[in-house]
């Protein structure tokens, strides 16, 4: 027999993820009109679950809509999908609200209208092999998504079309520059180390503000790295000890290479395996705590 087929929820039901169906008139899939929210689950347990859905009630928020559950019922999701998964190990869990469907199609969305609520989890991403030891090649490009960059929409061509870029050169991110500025990258919070010091642009609407980036930057001090926010220009990423990316379902990787250039010593970093061993040992603190 072949694996258990991933289990998802799809407004009030839970079903085999292939059987999920939505209406083409959902405005999230005419219009983009929703936010998204990714979730590790280590060893059955959420990793930071408010930090997260706070992050999803603010990108509600911020498109002018309310989260449509609460948190108890959100919790409930969560155990419920944990629970039909749970033969797949270490998870993440996608979530996404939309505005839902209405009959017809208008930019100005009619009042009333239900809000689709969809969920899945997934197994945890491997990643590409060897990036502990030999870190992973990124490129770099104008940032060219749109001006609110802060909210975890899932309007997302934009990030696709620059993580092909990466995809294209053999390389597994694109790190993004805006007026000569370091932002993100298609995916993942940027920092760079200069100095043995963490750097990492400040929040702004130019860049989301990253779970995974507060998680770097509350385990820094143990870790006994410096850390700021502070403006990341383009010749300093350029010229970086280290540079290194957090995100949900990435943890902290080293970038060892951009455009072809080695980053520092071409190897990944002292102060990255600092932050990721005291990630890793964050992970720990947490596991059978209550959530």
């Amino acid at each position: 027999m072949g694996e258990p087929l991933p289990i998802c929820f799809l407004n009030g039901d839970f079903m085999p993820l292939r059987d999920a169906k939505i209406s083409p008139l959902d405005r999230g899939f005419l219009y983009s009109d929703g936010a998204y929210e990714v979730t590790p689950v280590y060893a059955g347990r959420p990793f930071r679950f408010d930090q997260h859905h706070d992050r999803l009630t603010r990108s509600l928020r911020e498109i002018r809509m309310e989260d449509p559950l609460p948190r108890a019922a959100w919790k409930d999701l969560y155990r419920e999908l944990i629970e039909r998964n749970k033969h797949a190990g270490d998870l993440y869990i996608y979530v996404q609200v939309t505005r839902g469907a209405e009959f017809g199609r208008n930019h100005a969305p009619l009042p009333d209208v239900p809000r689709t609520i969809f969920a899945f989890a997934s197994p945890w991403p491997e990643g590409r092999a060897g990036w502990r030891e030999n870190g992973l090649p990124a490129v770099t490009a104008q940032d060219t998504r749109w001006s609110r960059c802060d909210i975890k929409s899932v309007s997302l061509l934009a990030n696709v079309l620059l993580r092909q870029l990466a995809v294209d050169a053999g390389a597994s991110e694109t790190v993004l520059l805006r007026d000569g500025q370091l932002t993100d990258s298609s995916a993942s919070s940027v920092h760079i180390v200069i100095g043995g010091e963490l750097r990492t642009p400040p929040n702004s609407w130019k860049l989301l503000p990253g779970t995974t980036r507060g998680v770097i930057e509350e385990i820094a001090a143990r870790a006994g790295v410096k850390w700021r926010a502070v403006a990341v220009s383009e010749s300093e990423l350029r010229g970086a000890d280290e540079i290194m990316l957090g995100a949900a379902t990435r943890e902290i990787h080293p970038i060892t290479s951009l455009d072809g250039k080695p980053v520092g010593t071409g190897r990944p970093g002292p102060v990255w395996r600092k932050l990721y061993d005291a990630y890793q040992a964050y992970k720990r603190e947490l596991a059978g705590t209550p959530w």
